[in-house]
């Protein structure tokens, strides 16, 4: 068994336990459920530097990354250094996170904020929109053709922008469908954890031209953006080269800084 098909198992549990203690109608009843969501995909098509910086305490693959930066300065450092988003990881259990830093990001920055999860069921969607996410991400390696339509479909009601993600040239073909708008195309191969920055570049040239590409994991060096922007990417999400440093948000700001010379 994998680490995704762990993560799954793992997920399943955690999901039907949050729905037998919290209803979908508290959920509808929080403040931010109405509120109304900001778009990624227009960030980044009107963005100079297309970079989606990530919060992640830890990770499966380099266990501890980052224990100590608080989310609220971390969100603020990385709004201030004019990223086009921000990724807030809500896994607990493989991850370090929650949605109580989904909830704290919101409540300190006005940037679109990512929920980066392992969504497995609708139920999800609506914590997402409860906690102040504007975009939700669906992996295509653990959802069917109809999980993906049907999550999909029920995003747009609530207002949700999709990052879709997926791994390979199959995943890509079985996915892609209308009413989404971005396509992450992840180096990291999530079930062995190996990066290569050529699944992006395989894969560009697959991707129709009406989606925003987004290149995700490995992306450390600027001349990887550059590089890979003549692809057509105009998003790269970037964490661990971020949140591995004293500081995530001067890093940010120095990488994008470095972008714009």
């Amino acid at each position: 068994m994998d680490i995704l098909e762990k993560i799954v198992i793992q997920k399943k549990k955690e999901v039907a336990l949050k729905k037998s203690l919290i209803p979908v109608k508290q959920l509808e009843a929080s403040t931010l459920f109405n509120r109304k969501t900001v778009s990624l995909s227009n960030a980044l098509k009107e963005s100079d530097s297309g970079i989606i910086a990530e919060f992640k305490r830890r990770s499966p693959s380099k266990s501890v990354i980052n224990s100590i930066s608080p989310i609220q300065e971390v969100a603020q450092a990385y709004e201030a250094a004019g990223v086009c988003g921000m990724s807030v990881l809500t896994d607990s259990h493989f991850f370090g996170g929650g949605l109580e830093d989904l909830l704290l990001a919101r409540a300190t920055v006005n940037i679109p904020l990512l929920r980066k999860e392992f969504i497995i069921d609708e139920y999800q969607l609506i914590e997402a929109k409860a906690h102040g996410a504007d975009v939700i991400l669906l992996i295509a390696a653990i959802l069917s053709r109809d999980d993906i339509k049907a999550f999909s479909e029920l995003a747009r009601q609530l207002q949700l922008e999709v990052l879709l993600e997926v791994h390979n040239e199959s995943e890509l073909n079985h996915a892609l469908m209308p009413g989404l708008t971005m396509i992450g195309v992840n180096n990291r191969n999530l079930k062995n954890f190996e990066v290569s920055l050529e699944t992006s570049r395989m894969l560009a040239s697959k991707i129709p031209d009406e989606f925003v590409k987004v290149s995700e994991s490995g992306l450390s060096q600027t001349s990887a953006i550059i590089s890979l922007r003549q692809d057509g990417y105009e998003g790269f999400l970037i964490g661990e080269s971020f949140m591995a440093s004293q500081d995530p948000g001067k890093s940010a700001t120095n990488f994008i800084k470095d972008l714009e010379v």
